[in-house]
């Protein structure tokens, strides 16, 4: 019978609902060039995947050429960054879940493919920082999502067992990870699955107090 410790959140499309976000602000940078990313090429592609990966995926299948992946990249950003302004904000439910999850002794973390500044902006605009004791970028990793290293990083920084966290996922690449990594899962759906009752209800079944 595990003992859940921790709980290990994916950021977008779990605590942040800006899988749009990341998506409109590559095509915006990629429409400079004529390239553009179909949104069912998005989702059954590219969803979850660093901004890096899709760039060589998309010089693979579209001829980008590679001397313009910093250019946008770089681009891609500042428009990220630009959408988040607008976009991001505080979630009740979602600060209500950590809020508690913290005051009960549970330890949380984000572990997510975009960058740290990308991460650290998205939390403190949506009033979540305060309940993290950590965040793992793919700045912080040498292999991102679908590779569980990110989930084993922050495993192993707070010094536990895989089946002590509960990670809470959204897509394709992230459950890959999440189940390589042998820790506990709950698969999200959207944004609002992410609530405390879902969250506990989830614990109680790994620990056996439910079937």
């Amino acid at each position: 019978m595990s003992k859940i410790k921790a709980i290990l959140f994916d950021m977008d499309g779990v605590l942040i609902d800006a899988k749009d976000w990341h998506y409109e602000a590559l095509n915006r940078a990629l429409a400079l060039f004529g390239y553009e990313i179909t949104r069912s090429e998005h989702l059954s592609t590219y969803d979850g995947l660093p901004t890096s990966v899709k760039l060589q995926k998309l010089t693979i299948e579209k001829g980008l050429p590679p001397r313009l992946h910093k250019f946008i990249n770089e681009m891609k950003q500042q428009y990220t960054v630009q959408i988040i302004q607008e976009k991001c904000r505080p979630k009740f439910n979602h600060e209500y879940a950590l809020m508690r999850l913290k005051a009960e002794g549970y330890r949380i973390a984000v572990c997510s493919n975009s960058i740290r500044m990308t991460i650290e902006m998205m939390m403190d605009y949506a009033k979540l920082s305060q309940y993290l004791e950590f965040i793992v970028s793919n700045q912080d990793v040498v292999n991102a999502k679908p590779d569980p290293e990110i989930y084993l990083t922050a495993m192993s920084k707070m010094g536990l067992n895989p089946e002590e966290c509960l990670i809470c996922e959204d897509n394709e690449n992230g459950i890959k990870a999440a189940l390589a990594s042998n820790g506990h899962l709950l698969t999200i759906a959207t944004v609002d699955d992410v609530n405390y009752e879902n969250i506990k209800n989830r614990i109680s079944v790994i620990e056996g107090e439910k079937s």
